[in-house]
């Protein structure tokens, strides 16, 4: 909940040219991420359908009100957001095709929003985990920029270049494995 609470001040502060407090506000979001996986991971009574849901929400709110915003703020390329935001998009709208075709009868709205009631596991690619590690590399290469001076650099240009390939062949990755990368869950 930390990080949605902190995406729309994050994007603010950036829109506003804050980049001191937005980079500190980022770190703050990256620490609470960082903690509530070490959470759920070594206390068991702390895991919960909700949780289990909302964190990987959470984590594209982030993620595309920062790309948007550093967009506004002409730290990232306009082409390389509307990619991200676009394979975003069709991710999302494929793991709710997914819940769709495996929620047992009756499909109600009820059921299909509930988080407790599971039906499938979307496993990610390695692919797919390298570049979120990537996309959050560049985010903070990109707030850092305008505080340390390196906007134009060649470094922060090629990590643009890094960025785009790895979205586009992660989701190459979960159109070509598509069924290899979602797990039904048989519930009784």
């Amino acid at each position: 909940m930390a990080r949605m609470g902190l995406a729309p001040v994050l994007g603010y502060l950036i829109v506003e040219e804050n980049f001191n407090v937005a980079l500190g506000v980022f770190v703050l979001a990256g620490v609470t991420d960082l903690l509530d996986g070490f959470i759920a991971r070594n206390w068991a009574n702390q895991k919960s359908a909700l949780g289990s849901a909302l964190d990987p929400l959470a984590d594209k709110i982030l993620i595309s009100v920062l790309y948007v915003s550093l967009t506004c703020a002409n730290l990232i390329p306009v082409p390389l957001t509307s990619m991200i935001i676009l394979r975003d998009a069709a991710l999302i709208a494929a793991v709710f095709y997914v819940r769709y075709k495996t929620l047992s009868p009756p499909r109600t709205l009820s059921r299909y929003f509930n988080p407790c009631y599971a039906t499938a596991q979307l496993k990610p690619t390695f692919i797919s985990k390298m570049n979120t590690a990537v996309q959050l590399i560049l985010v903070a290469a990109s707030l850092a920029a305008p505080v340390f001076n390196y906007v134009d650099s060649i470094y922060l240009q090629t990590l643009w270049c890094i960025t785009a390939f790895t979205t586009v062949t992660s989701a190459y990755s979960y159109y070509h494995y598509g069924r290899k990368t979602v797990q039904v869950i048989k519930n009784k």
